[in-house]
């Protein structure tokens, strides 16, 4: 197996320098992005780029033809190129753990069976090899051959995870919700707190649910605490029904009728009482917040379908291939993430927007969160130096037209500039009339018109031209010169979000390879479940009490002192 080779200071490199003089002459001469576009009639169609069966208009972004010419100079100065090809290739570039990192295994087709080996394992046949077991399974809980231990048919899955677990199943649940048709529905349990199971129970019947424990390792504490009660409930539930009646050799046949398990710890799942037959896995080349298209997705083809599901992953591959094959300079891919780095350490620009027009994508700012800032919110390199540049940034969103009457004050009139994605589709699930107006027109004409707006603003003389009283012109003055790029689809199906989800992982990883960082990693969210499992006695043991620090110690005494 190849070795990773030391990260490459971007800082250092002729790329980065001429960049960061070609920033200055940009904002010494004036970012202007009206001027722009006046000057260059060709401009949108220099910056606009097909992929898959996505549109991408980068022109109202604060980038020239120079600054792309140069943006591609700095993707090959840290050998951008190369450290994607040997992602493909299964080579470990997850360096602190010393793993591959190979999602985009898990999207390709059978008939690359054999094109990637990892630690002497044919990676794509392993998935296919799943991907055939759970499309069996999905099929006969859809048709209904699979049936609760009271021999009713499923309609109702409770899948319980937590972090990339959760996140992109729930997203993507959320976001293809016209494609149901097995008249199957899930809910997501994640959070510990127990209002969330609570809630999440509520108007169940045992006898139709089917809960899928999903921890690839069945030790995960927020998953397993959860999969333990909610066992609890359906056994409870299930003898308040009639349908056992208590025995433990009941109770055996009631938890595998009514739970599988996505994990690889076949002990102990069986130990749980799951079938392990009933057990899916997957890798440890596949990170969690990279695996809704593994065995993660096993809710999605259960309510979605065998065939939906595969053309979710036909959406993913089809952005690989684009990727990796695609120069750098018409590459929209590569440049999205190498954008970003251009506002985050050319700009100072540290906030990232992203806002769907289509409620059906309103939990895909939420799953870019964990993305994004799992991934790249790192101040070590791969090889254990420290960063040489500012990385990551916060990412965060909402859909529209929602966030127009809440946040996009800040975005348009804010002293911070917020560079921000806008994602729309042409054609809409639900079409309506208001009277003789499409509705959808509506919406669109509201995508659009804010991207119009960021971009142009509106100057102080076309405010007075409109009679507004002098002493509230500044406050009606739009800088404008507000980067954004809009990303435009036929329609959302599960294809096109297979697309924007790869999309958005391969942006990430052109960020972490100019900044030298592990994108696979995630040590930062270890000390705080280390601390948890330290604290926890002391709400009722002085001693463990005593060990805490002032502020910790005060606060549980608080605890102490109102728990009812």
């Amino acid at each position: 197996m190849p070795t990773v080779s030391a990260p490459i200071d971007a800082t250092k490199t002729s790329a980065w320098k001429a960049l960061a003089a070609h920033h200055d002459k940009l904002v010494e001469e004036g970012i202007d992005l009206k001027g722009w576009f006046a000057a260059d009639a060709k401009r949108v169609e220099k910056l606009s780029f097909e992929a898959g069966d996505l549109h991408f208009d980068l022109s109202k972004n604060l980038i020239t033809d120079e600054t792309v010419k140069l943006l591609a100079d700095l993707g090959r100065a840290v050998n951008l190129e190369q450290r994607r090809d040997d992602m493909y290739a299964g080579v470990h570039i997850n360096t602190t753990e010393d793993r591959a990192v190979l999602h985009t295994a898990l999207r390709r087709p059978k008939d690359e069976i054999g094109t990637v080996m990892v630690d002497g394992q044919d990676a794509v046949a392993d998935v296919h090899e799943v991907l055939d077991r759970m499309y069996a399974f999905a099929e006969k809980v859809r048709s209904g051959e699979w049936k609760g231990v009271s021999g009713k048919r499923i309609e109702h899955l409770v899948s319980i995870g937590i972090g990339g677990s959760d996140l992109g199943p729930v997203m993507v649940y959320e976001a293809l919700k016209p494609y149901a048709d097995a008249g199957i529905d899930c809910r997501y349990i994640s959070n510990i707190d127990p209002n969330d199971q609570a809630e999440k129970l509520k108007g169940l019947d045992p006898e139709t649910t089917l809960v899928i424990i999903v921890s690839k390792t069945f030790t995960t504490l927020e998953t397993l605490t959860n999969a333990r009660e909610v066992k609890a409930w359906m056994l409870d539930a299930l003898k308040a029904a009639g349908a056992v009646d208590g025995s433990d050799e009941q109770n055996a046949e009631a938890i595998k009728k009514h739970f599988v398990a996505v994990s690889t710890a076949l002990d102990l799942v069986a130990e749980f009482g799951i079938d392990p037959e009933n057990a899916f896995g997957f890798w440890n080349w596949v990170g969690g917040r990279y695996s809704v298209d593994s065995a993660v997705g096993l809710s999605l083809i259960v309510v979605y379908g065998p065939e939906r599901f595969q053309q979710f992953l036909a959406g993913f591959h089809a952005i690989d291939e684009y990727f990796q094959k695609t120069p750098l300079e018409e590459n929209v891919v590569a440049l999205m993430g190498l954008m970003n780095v251009w506002y985050v350490n050319f700009f100072g620009m540290k906030s990232h927007a992203v806002l769907p027009y289509t409620q059906y994508l309103h939990r895909f700012p939420a799953y870019l969160q964990q993305l994004t800032m799992e991934s790249n919110g790192k101040s070590v390199r791969w090889d254990g130096t420290p960063v040489t540049s500012g990385t990551g940034e916060v990412f965060w969103g909402e859909p529209g037209t929602n966030g127009q009457h809440a946040f996009y004050q800040l975005i348009h009139q804010g002293t911070e500039v917020i560079p921000a994605d806008f994602i729309a589709f042409v054609n809409t699930a639900n079409p309506a009339k208001d009277g003789d107006q499409d509705v959808h027109e509506l919406f669109l004409g509201n995508f659009l018109a804010q991207t119009k707006a960021l971009a142009f603003g509106k100057t102080a003389d076309e405010v007075r031209a409109e009679g507004t009283p002098e002493q509230i012109v500044p406050a009606r003055v739009f800088t404008g010169n507000r980067p954004t790029t809009s990303i435009f689809g036929d329609t959302l199906t599960p294809f096109a979000l297979g697309e924007l989800i790869a999309l958005y992982e391969h942006i990430t990883f052109v960020e972490g390879t100019v900044w030298g960082i592990d994108s696979y990693d995630q040590w930062g969210v270890e000390l705080g479940k280390q601390l948890a499992k330290q604290i926890t006695p002391a709400f009722h043991d002085d001693e463990a009490l005593a060990a805490q620090d002032a502020s910790t110690k005060g606060l549980i005494e608080f605890y102490r002192k109102h728990r009812k």
